[in-house]
């Protein structure tokens, strides 16, 4: 690249295979997580980090730059602002029901639905999403080499590295 920037990807087998062995159990892990966010110690969000770190481990053993391609930044952000409006929506429909953001008793009153699904529908649809979306966008982004000082679209417009200094 013209900024200077080289990619320091260096292909291991011990890593790839690794990687392929486990990142269908962590993935897995983090679902388990996820589903049993409302019942259990852990929950979405710890199910959600290990979930986007499934995706970290990826992009350490097949290269950030194949990942990124591979991972659209479409599909990240949908995945914050999904999780964003899952969580949003649910507070507007007990709002909608006659109660108070997010109080969960209005489900059961005004659907028959049980106040504990209101909790599980946040646990599942909005923080699990909310994280693990987080954490590969923080990833990708400290991949790239953003700082405040030099943010990703000064790199692409220049064809020699700014310093904040010169």
């Amino acid at each position: 690249m013209a900024d200077g920037y080289t990619d320091t990807y260096t292909e291991s087998q011990v890593i790839l295979t690794a990687v392929k062995v486990l990142a269908p159990f962590t993935l897995t892990y983090g679902l388990f997580l996820v589903f049993h966010g409302g019942d259990t110690p852990g929950g979405s969000f710890q199910g959600g980090a290990i979930a986007g770190v499934t995706i970290l481990m990826m992009a350490f053993a097949f290269g950030i730059e194949p990942t990124r391609r591979w991972l659209k930044n479409g599909v990240v952000v949908g995945l914050v602002a999904g999780g964003v409006a899952f969580f949003v929506g649910v507070g507007v429909a007990t709002v909608a029901l006659g109660g108070r953001f997010l109080e969960y008793k209005t489900f059961e009153t005004g659907l028959g639905i049980a106040a504990k699904w209101g909790m599980e529908a946040i646990e599942v649809g909005g923080i699990a999403l909310i994280v693990a979306g987080v954490v590969v966008t923080l990833f990708f982004a400290t991949a790239a080499g953003y700082t405040p000082e030099r943010p990703p679209e000064a790199e692409a417009d220049s064809e020699t590295e700014v310093r904040p200094d010169d």
